[in-house]
């Protein structure tokens, strides 16, 4: 047969479909935490992992957050191929509907689980120099929070239950400018909430002497959250274990997203947990009894590929 004058209309049917082909790649926003912490630094470590795994065929787009309330908030409107990280209990109270997240969103209760991403540690970070050894120590000093993180809460619920409300001067600027500031005496210390090891507290401990405050039994137990010893040596300087307190936190979908692109996101994870591991060891810490951590229903594609690699899961997720 000759292809005569349809030879033309053949190459432009080709390459559509060619083209078509090379497109056809899914495309998943991660919002995460904000540029610097160790968050932000998971979730680009993620993205990475998935492109790997799926050579290419799912892209992750980190984007930056302003903290764990504004991701649950988004989850609301953003779509199919949204993905976030958020404490539970947060996402607990968006599906029930109370604050911050009033007036109740029904696109709330479309939330999924996908799996456990390394738990937020606390981290008081005070100057070498400020004579500072304790929390009460923290009375009359400068120090920053940060701004609508859950580090700001915590420091701000801790500083009421240990007797400080009112005693410490919380500076309001950015977390990031915290260091700098911290550096020029300008500030006494700041708090973040990150895995270990936190890269904005590397990078402050690495470039002046820092003090990490350590937590008594007594006030572990006040706090009502998890006891966590981040060990002596994790940053520069600092040479003795540090107690503090720690939250879990879990990477939510929304039941919009495809089973397919669910399950690939979830398989991904896991598999290449080792090797992320290999250069960062908060994903040490990761392993499959931090499901139990998860108060929504799993994401189908998650839960077919927990039963496919035989993990167990709780009935209440399934």
């Amino acid at each position: 047969m000759k292809l005569g004058r349809f030879a033309p209309l053949a190459t432009a049917v080709t390459l559509a479909l060619t083209s078509t082909l090379v497109v056809a790649e899914t495309r998943v926003t991660l919002k995460a935490a904000k540029a610097g912490t160790s968050y932000y630094q998971m979730a680009v470590q993620i993205g990475e992992n998935v492109k790997k795994a799926t050579d290419g065929k799912i892209i992750v787009t980190v984007e930056e957050s302003q903290g764990s309330v504004q991701n649950v908030m988004e989850s609301a409107a953003r779509g199919s191929h949204y993905m976030f990280t958020s404490p539970p209990a947060l996402v607990e109270k968006a599906v029930a509907g109370e604050k911050p997240f009033e007036p109740a969103d029904e696109a709330f209760k479309k939330i999924r689980g996908m799996f456990p991403i390394p738990s937020l540690t606390m981290h008081y970070v005070v100057r070498a120099d400020a004579g500072i050894n304790s929390f009460a120590d923290l009375a009359g000093k400068r120090f920053v929070t940060g701004k609508g993180s859950f580090g700001a809460t915590e420091a701000a619920k801790n500083f009421k239950q240990f007797g400080l409300e009112g005693k410490v001067e919380v500076i309001d600027i950015e977390l990031s400018g915290a260091g700098a500031a911290m550096k020029n005496r300008q500030v006494d210390g700041f708090a973040t909430a990150g895995s270990w090891p936190a890269p904005n507290v590397v990078e402050v401990a690495a470039s002046s002497p820092v003090h990490l405050l350590s937590m008594t039994e007594a006030q572990v137990q006040e706090s009502g959250r998890t006891r966590l010893v981040i060990p002596k040596g994790t940053y520069p300087g600092v040479d003795t274990d540090v107690v503090t307190t720690s939250l879990p936190v879990i990477a939510y979908a929304l039941s919009d997203m495809d089973d397919d692109t669910a399950y690939q996101l979830t398989r991904s994870y896991w598999k290449g947990l080792a090797e992320m591991a290999k250069s960062d060891p908060w994903w040490k810490s990761i392993d499959a009894s931090l499901l139990d951590n998860i108060s929504v229903k799993l994401h189908p594609g998650a839960l077919k590929y927990y039963e496919e690699a035989g993990i167990a899961v709780p009935d209440r997720l399934k």
